[in-house]
């Protein structure tokens, strides 16, 4: 499991598909229990695999910059 700091700039330059939310969490300085919220409340994409909800790297920069990719 990854749990080191992450940047939005890093999560741009990634070539990883999915996000953890406590990489999301890092890269918006937020709590991960808010990612959780935004997940759990539709505002922020999330896919479950197994017991594991891990969030679309596209989808989630999209939602900060909509003229991403």
């Amino acid at each position: 499991m990854r749990t080191s700091t992450i940047t939005m700039d890093q999560l741009r330059a990634s070539r990883s598909l999915i996000i953890t939310r406590t990489e999301a969490a890092h890269a918006l300085g937020v709590d991960p229990r808010t990612v959780t919220v935004g997940i759990d409340n539709g505002t922020i994409p999330a896919v479950r695999l197994g017991r594991r909800v891990v969030i679309p790297r596209e989808k989630f920069l999209r939602l900060f910059d909509p003229d991403q990719g």
